[in-house]
């Protein structure tokens, strides 16, 4: 019987031991990076050797990935890398951190799998994450810093390029800009909203956040204003609200709105 409730009460230790340990130790990875990124789809960007810098972004270094035990599945190898999306990752091969732009430029972007093997080789000036089969890219347009972005999926061109700036796909829609104005396309390049607005932001949940000589607002899919741009400041839908400034960021004053479509 005393083998028995010892043999009890060393197991409450064990295990209270046990709890204590788990709850107190929850560094899962511990800090050796220079910068690192989220994980997404299994899979972290992480940087070895880069420096922090005034804007709080990393210059030089590599970047890789690793899993979520920190060991690395890709090896730092890129002058700049991108999270993955829908099994792909945007990554630069020779690019230079510029403090002037705070970003990466020059190199060649492209993509690659989990494996880390190139599913688009790198050629573009620009890449952003691949989003509803498609993802939208720059290339050179009559010099640096001057180009035109289109939209390709993982083979081929799709909607070629021809936009001074242009969104991800969401919700079947995407905004670019042509001539200094934002509208909005659908996955054939054609125009779902003409290009009107001074900004538009990728859809979600049936609006789109735009501005208008200097205030925001929102839109539906048809192109119709259902928030009239009122207010100073960029804002998005969390939980069915929004956060609004009226009056200006410095002096103004802060609320909420409610996404009418919900």
């Amino acid at each position: 019987m005393k083998k028995i409730k010892l043999g009890i009460i060393l197991l409450v230790v064990f295990l209270t031991i046990a709890i204590y340990t788990n709850a107190d130790n929850f560094i899962v990875i511990e800090p050796q990076f220079d910068a690192v990124e989220s994980f997404s789809e299994g899979l972290a960007a992480v940087n070895i050797g880069g420096e922090s810098n005034y804007w709080r972004s990393i210059s030089g270094g590599k970047w890789g990935y690793i899993d979520k035990t920190g060991k690395w599945v890709i090896e730092p190898k890129f002058s700049d890398a991108g999270s993955f999306s829908e099994g792909l990752a945007a990554v630069n091969i020779g690019g230079e951190y510029h403090y002037m732009f705070n970003s990466v430029i020059g190199g060649k972007w492209g993509y690659i799998d989990k494996t880390g093997k190139w599913v688009a080789e790198p050629q573009f000036y620009d890449a952003k994450s691949f989003s509803e089969d498609l993802a939208a890219v720059a290339i050179y347009y009559t010099k640096i810093l001057d180009c035109r972005w289109g939209y390709i999926d993982t083979g081929k061109w799709v909607i070629t390029p021809k936009f001074d700036d242009a969104n991800s796909f969401s919700e079947g829609l995407a905004a670019v800009k042509i001539d200094g104005k934002w509208g909005c396309i659908d996955k054939t390049g054609k125009w779902v909203i003409e290009p009107q607005f001074d900004r538009s932001f990728s859809f979600s949940k049936g609006l789109a956040v735009l501005k208008i000589d200097g205030k925001w607002g929102c839109i539906n899919k048809k192109g119709k204003v259902v928030i009239e741009p009122q207010f100073g400041w960029y804002f998005s839908f969390s939980e069915g609200l929004a956060a609004v400034n009226i009056g200006g960021i410095m002096s103004g004053k802060w609320g909420y709105i409610r996404n009418p479509l919900e």
